[in-house]
């Protein structure tokens, strides 16, 4: 059986991204790791939702494009998030006044605990605090 990973917002925009070196290499070492072992890939319509605007704003309209066609070509599940989700998913950010979680983010934990995926492909730190490993295992130091 394929071990299942969701893949962030964070991630793809490392794969993306060949200016930011660190997190891109790391996030390169990470995406063929996954490919070696024929990881499931999973990810949402929400995640896809916040990578498109944030490629398109951050890279360009192009690269948000050329990113998306990838997408659809296939390769990884997409998760909709649904009323039941979205519910859930509003229960964990109004109990967390003390993390800064994205209701995306609080969207994706509850795809991670249905579909029991307990690794994410991200950069965000969010994950870690909720209880979930992370791939890379060590999150690079985010310079302000």
């Amino acid at each position: 059986m394929r071990n299942p990973v969701l893949v962030d917002t964070s991630a793809f925009h490392a794969l993306e991204n060949a200016g930011d070196i660190l997190e891109h290499e790391s996030a390169k070492q990470v995406a063929e790791k996954l490919e070696a072992e024929n990881g499931l890939l999973v990810t949402s319509d929400y995640i896809l939702d916040e990578t498109y605007t944030l490629l398109s704003s951050v890279l360009g309209h192009k690269t948000a494009v050329a990113f998306g066609r990838e997408i659809q070509k296939g390769g990884s599940e997409i998760v909709q998030v649904d009323e039941k989700i979205q519910r859930e998913a509003w229960e964990i950010f109004e109990q967390y006044a003390d993390k800064d979680f994205s209701f995306t983010d609080c969207t994706s934990f509850v795809v991670m605990k249905r579909a029991k995926i307990q690794i994410a492909f991200t950069f965000d730190r969010h994950f870690q605090q909720y209880g979930f490993q992370t791939l890379p295992a060590r999150l690079p130091v985010k310079k302000k």
